[in-house]
């Protein structure tokens, strides 16, 4: 974050409180967390904070621009605090991870829709789903492995020594 949490808060017109500049400081430091694991993160920083504090600071800092909420289908919602560049992320089939990938060409070629339908586009949001690489390296080594014992056939197993 260039600027102070603080003066940014305050630029934005939001009161400066501990609760608020944590969670901000927590969305920065570990971008795509989710609202629980953000809430673990303040705590770490200054104790005791309730769910619902953190919930209520994220939706303020959002609502404001300060950061961004994503939700990729079937998890929790995420925040990050790179806003205003419409970038996209890359997630993570196997393990979950989210990470930023800027849009392939130009400044915004995502917001340019084959059909608009009369809509004002002014945001575009892409996921791309896949594996990451250290989920990858973890299935080839695993197909690597030693391949599990032989079992014994039943006939040698029931009779022993035929």
């Amino acid at each position: 974050m260039a600027t102070d949490p603080a003066d940014l808060l305050r630029q934005h017109g939001i009161q400066v409180t501990a609760q608020r500049l944590a969670v901000l400081r927590a969305v920065t430091g570990q971008p795509h967390s989710t609202a629980d694991a953000v809430a673990e993160l303040v705590r770490a920083e200054i104790g005791a904070i309730s769910l619902q504090s953190v919930y209520d600071a994220l939706g303020l800092l959002v609502s404001e621009g300060l950061i961004r909420r994503i939700q990729p289908a079937g998890s929790p919602a995420r925040f990050e605090d790179r806003v205003g560049d419409n970038h996209h992320h890359l997630i993570c089939r196997v393990c979950g991870r989210v990470v930023d990938v800027d849009c392939a060409v130009g400044s915004a070629p995502c917001l340019a829709a084959a059909d608009d339908q009369g809509y004002e586009i002014d945001e575009a949001e892409v996921a791309y789903w896949g594996r990451c690489p250290d989920c990858i390296a973890k299935d080839q080594a695993a197909s690597h492995a030693d391949p599990p014992p032989r079992r014994r056939s039943r006939k040698t197993a029931a009779h022993p020594g035929s």
